[in-house]
């Protein structure tokens, strides 16, 4: 049985989409780098900033990694005085994070450098381009989605 190719990979969506994926996040990382947090710290950071209070699966969810990884991060910010936690759950096992006056520096240090690789990133795509990319990407997303 002969397998059907593709075509070139530079020509592939996926390829692509991952080659972009791979330099978005090089690009971040440089940028955080100064700042010393890394891209899932900043992601961590980020929620937290947006949505106070989220537990470690939360947290996890939202920036697509595992709840023992997120455990990691949070360790990270809080030994750092970035974001604190409380000593025991008010319910469950949940320890709501919450963002400190030192995270929300940091946090607003960091979504000014994130904001300017998005810019390089999107540079040349008019504001009409760039919703329809997004259009796009969402698209691709809930094609992928399992179903519910």
């Amino acid at each position: 049985m002969m397998q059907e190719q593709l075509g070139p990979v530079e020509d592939a969506v996926g390829y692509v989409l991952k080659e972009s994926a791979v330099a978005l996040r090089n690009a971040m990382d440089a940028a955080l780098r100064p700042l010393q947090l890394s891209t899932p710290q900043y992601s961590c950071l980020e929620l937290l900033g947006q949505r106070p209070a989220q537990s470690n699966a939360e947290l996890a969810r939202g920036t697509f990694v595992t709840r023992q990884s997120m455990n990691v991060v949070l360790q990270g910010l809080e030994r750092d005085g970035l974001v604190t936690r409380p000593a025991t759950a008010a319910r469950g096992r949940e320890l709501p994070a919450a963002l400190t006056d030192a995270g929300r520096d940091r946090l607003c240090e960091a979504s000014s450098a994130v904001r300017e690789v998005q810019e390089r990133m999107c540079a040349g795509l008019t504001a009409e381009r760039q919703r329809i990319l997004l259009e796009v990407l969402r698209m691709f997303r809930d094609n992928l989605a399992e179903p519910a």
